[in-house]
Parts: structure tokens; sequence; C-alpha cells
């Protein structure tokens, strides 16, 4: 997708085949299972399957032009990779035009080994890029509790899992224990994650955004950084 592309009803375009769509769509979603590079902007599209506009067919058209230039990339798994475990955490501050809500994406790898992604628009309305990525970050970490739970039952033992994010200031909200006006109204369920910090369960780090792979999960990107992530 072009970095100048902001999608959105686009109420004066013209209508197109809805099931024609739809159905583009549906294939789509299911090459995301070993396509990730394309998954941001499928979840994007979907938005629009109920009332699609020319706007919107030519983003997924888009897509499939990418996909027959790349058919020979997919997920690599090496058989011999350290089991350790670490997060993603990223967001993309209120780009949605409609509801203004942002976005939070998340990736996990297991060793060399890419287990896990998420895309998900926020259920409420983030004021700020902090509070954006604190909401991200509890879901990275409900995510990685949910990996090491499946772990054990293979006799694997996971502790003190780095989740990577590069927002400092979220990360020092997550060590704060003072609940202070900047925070009131974030829904309580992101808090739990002060706990496990507390706890010496999740240890949150910083990493530098050039370096963040949950990137390319969270908006469109230059041909260059969507390649290098890719790669990555």
């Amino acid at each position: 997708m072009s970095t100048s592309c902001y999608m959105d009803d686009d109420l004066a375009g013209t209508v197109v085949d809805q099931t024609k769509f739809i159905g583009l769509i549906g294939s789509l979603l299911y090459l995301t299972a070993r396509r990730s590079d394309i998954m941001f902007v499928v979840f994007l599209c979907t938005r629009f399957q109920s009332n699609p506009k020319e706007s919107h067919f030519k983003a997924a058209k888009r897509i499939l032009k990418y996909l027959k230039g790349t058919t020979s990339v997919g997920l690599w798994y090496p058989s011999h990779s350290p089991i350790n475990l670490i997060g993603y955490s990223n967001s993309d501050f209120a780009r949605c035009k409609m509801d203004r809500k942002s976005t939070s994406d998340t990736c996990h790898l297991l060793g060399a080994s890419f287990i896990s992604r998420h895309s998900k628009k926020q259920a409420c309305v983030a004021l700020s890029t902090t509070e954006a990525e604190y909401i991200a970050i509890g879901s990275c970490y409900a995510q990685i509790l949910w990996i090491k739970e499946k772990l054990q039952d293979f006799s694997l033992k996971v502790n003190n899992v780095p989740l990577l994010c590069d927002n400092a200031s979220a990360i020092n909200l997550t060590k704060n224990q003072i609940q202070h006006s900047r925070t009131k109204h974030i829904e309580i369920c992101h808090h739990f994650i002060r706990d496990h910090v507390s706890n010496g369960d999740c240890e949150i780090q910083f990493i530098e955004t050039k370096k963040q792979l949950a990137d390319i999960f969270t908006k469109p990107l230059p041909r260059e950084r969507v390649f290098f992530l890719r790669n990555e």
C-alpha cells in the first residue's frame, strides 16, 4: 500500500460488486496464514466489505500485484533454534480516519521462528501515543501468557520474557505504580501488565523504531522498509 494512502468510507466513490470484493478479501485472508507481510493491508480492506468502493477494490488489487511478484516468499522455520520467547509491541496512533482509534500490533518469535502476530483496532480512543502504545503492550503480554502456557504442555518453561517496545514513555508507565490523572481513563484491564513487571515475569525493553518488527503490521511503509522487516 502506498504510504500516502488513507482509506476511509469514500462516500462519493463508485460502488463495485460486493460479492466479487468479498471473495477477493476472503482469498487474501486465507493467504495471511503464510504471508504475514500482507496482513495489515488485508485487514484494513476487510473493514469495507459491507459497502466496497472503487478505491477499496484498487487497494485489494494492488495486494495481488505484490503477491504475483513475491511468490517465493514465505515463513522460514529453522530446525535448530534456541527456545527463547520474545515479543514485539507497536501501535499506530489515531490513524483510522473514521473513528480515530489506534491499531495495536504485536508479534512473537520463538528462537528464530515467527509463531504469532496480531493486528487489531483498539476498542477505545487513545488520547496520546503513550496510551496507544501502553494498550498494545498489554495485548502483547496477554498473548505471551497464552504462549507460555502452551509451551508448558511440552515441558518447556520460559521465564522473564523480553517485550520490546519503541516508546520510552509507555515503558515508564508500566513501571509507575501511581495511577495519576493522565492514566485514569485507560481501561483497567490493561493495567495487569504492571503486576507482571513488578513480579519479574516480564521485562519490557526499549528497541529502536527501525528494528521494531511489529511495524510492518501497523501502517503503510516505504518499499525498502517493508523488504527489511519482511526478511527479518
